[in-house]
């Protein structure tokens, strides 16, 4: 490995201070404070679930998660889903920080009870809505445990991914060796402790799908097809054959593909739906059967 001599030689101060942007795609809104820089009102549609949030892959659990239990008849989980633009700062505002004091998306109001319910962290939300209407989580024994457990590690692991491969690698202002390879060290482990546990079960949490399979796909199972960073040649993606099995077969259940598309920004016009409000608001998309 060749020595990375394109930064200047670093020495860290005593104590840090924020005195300089960070550089990078994301400069503009990262900061080492919490709080909101801005007030706003977020709005509120005819639903009892309001989902604050934008088409990442944490933002697709959720959407998923709600189109697979709506495909499922389960008719209380019909939503609104209004875009949080993160690339703009619409985390920062004040009505999104008072659902999640941590500025991230997605963010949940569930308002069917007598008083409104916060849920924020997307594992907490499909937590919170798997038991709320009773699918995608087995109710109890070591299968429910199963499914926590990889649910768990998602939600441990997928920082890495995306805060630490995908950063070095796509946004950061320069590349940086050591980095780069530290974390697609990781990245290629993460994706070889899929791949293991594929080759034995149907659904990464066992024979069945859940909630697990739901948190995982959009990162790992974009991750495969090549379509996360541009990173598929890099990592050598095609090795995984069990979580490109699995890859291929979630992404084929109509749930998904409807899921996917929610509060999207970008990417070919027919997948892009920024705000859903009805089923019917999917028809109204380029090439959407009549």
């Amino acid at each position: 490995m060749s020595e990375d001599t394109s930064p200047e030689a670093y020495t860290p101060p005593a104590v840090w201070t924020w005195n300089k942007p960070s550089g990078g795609t994301f400069a503009s809104i990262n900061r080492p404070i919490a709080g909101a820089t801005h007030s706003t009102t977020l709005p509120v549609g005819q639903h009892p679930l309001q989902l604050y949030s934008m088409g990442t892959p944490n933002g697709q659990k959720v959407t998923i998660l709600l189109e697979e239990l709506l495909a499922l008849g389960h008719t209380g989980a019909e939503y609104d889903a209004w875009l949080i633009n993160i690339g703009q700062g619409d985390q920062f505002g004040s009505d999104f920080v008072d659902i999640n004091p941590n500025s991230k998306i997605p963010a949940l109001m569930d308002r069917s009870g007598p008083e409104p319910v916060r849920v924020f962290e997307s594992g907490a939300i499909l937590l919170y809505l798997a038991e709320k209407f009773g699918a995608f989580l087995p109710a109890s024994g070591p299968q429910r445990t199963e499914v926590l457990n990889w649910l768990f590690w998602q939600m441990g692991s997928a920082p890495y991914v995306g805060g630490g491969f995908g950063h070095f690698y796509a946004y950061a202002p320069f590349k940086i060796e050591y980095a780069i390879d530290r974390f697609a060290m990781e990245t290629k482990r993460q994706l070889d402790v899929l791949n293991r546990r594929l080759a034995d079960t149907a659904f990464v949490g066992g024979d069945t799908y859940s909630i697990a399979d739901i948190a995982i796909w959009p990162w790992y199972g974009s991750m495969v097809k090549g379509q996360s960073y541009n990173a598929g040649e890099f990592l050598a993606v095609h090795t995984y054959e069990h979580v490109i099995r699995w890859a291929d077969a979630i992404a084929q259940r109509p749930a998904v593909q409807r899921g996917r598309k929610v509060n999207r920004t970008s990417g070919a016009p027919e997948n892009i739906l920024r705000e859903r409000h009805a089923a019917s608001d999917f028809d109204t998309l380029p090439g959407a059967s009549a």
